[in-house]
């Protein structure tokens, strides 16, 4: 890493050890490329000990906002990573926010030559379960939206935690005609339908495997990813009770 990296690296670990935010200003020049910020979300990771010696962290977000978009991914680190129904009133969070998405679990180990030959037809074959997740997202910038896509990614895509649902064997669904439902704390319940932003949560799956094989490894069997929010982003308060489902996948509980 250059010295830019390595400064951002230690802003952002010392931001999370003392529980607080930085001024994203001094930064807006840190990263010019997607690999530096995915090279200071590994240091970040690494001086915080999330992972130990996995070659691949068993946790990832990935998304993008459209089909047309380039697609982020980011390790989750695992001690924010809990079943439902879940209490995160353990955490500290700073601008807390909640997005219902659907996790996919891998059936099997996925290796580098076999990532690069997936598609967007095939990569389904790879999964094995699925399960309704929410991800709080929060972030270690305090202005979060005037900060640079870059900074966000440095800050492991602004993760805070995920809850994840009960797992069912997949199965490919008519995903445009799927509802979720999303109630947080005394605000109206949130329905949507067909609206995940890649039309269907599976397409991202070559891209995001073709990223977590890109330095030689192979991806285990087990490996889970949550697969972007079919809400955007609902504000939420400390002590707020979160509900998310989707009819005929699942449910989700937590407490913020």
């Amino acid at each position: 890493m250059n010295p830019s990296q390595t400064a951002l690296t230690d802003a952002l670990v010392a931001a999370r050890r003392g529980n607080r935010t930085l001024d994203a200003t001094p930064w807006l020049d840190a990263l010019e490329t997607a690999d530096q910020a995915y090279e200071v979300q590994d240091a970040v990771a690494a001086a915080l000990g999330w992972f130990g010696s996995a070659a691949v962290p068993g946790t990832w977000k990935s998304g993008g906002g459209s089909r047309n978009a380039t697609l982020t991914h980011a390790p989750l680190p695992p001690a924010g990573v809990r079943p439902s129904p879940a209490d995160f009133s353990d955490l500290v969070f700073h601008t807390p926010g909640i997005e219902a998405e659907i996790a996919l679990r891998l059936g099997q180990d996925v290796t580098p030559a076999q990532a690069a030959k997936l598609d967007h037809g095939n990569a389904a074959s790879v999964v094995d379960a699925m399960a309704v997740s929410v991800e709080i997202v929060d972030a270690r910038w305090q202005d979060l939206p005037s900060t640079p896509a870059l900074l966000r990614l440095a800050d492991s895509q602004v993760h805070g935690a995920l809850v994840v649902g009960e797992w069912k064997p997949y199965a490919a669904l008519d995903w445009s005609l799927q509802r979720c439902e999303t109630k947080v704390g005394d605000a109206d319940l949130v329905v949507r339908t067909g609206t995940h932003p890649l039309a269907d949560p599976t397409w991202l799956l070559p891209i995001w495997l073709r990223h977590l094989t890109r330095n030689g490894h192979t991806v285990p069997a087990g490996t889970v990813v949550t697969t972007g929010s079919w809400v955007g982003v609902l504000p939420c308060r400390r002590g707020d009770q979160v509900m998310a489902e989707f009819p005929g996948v699942g449910a989700v509980r937590l407490s913020v």
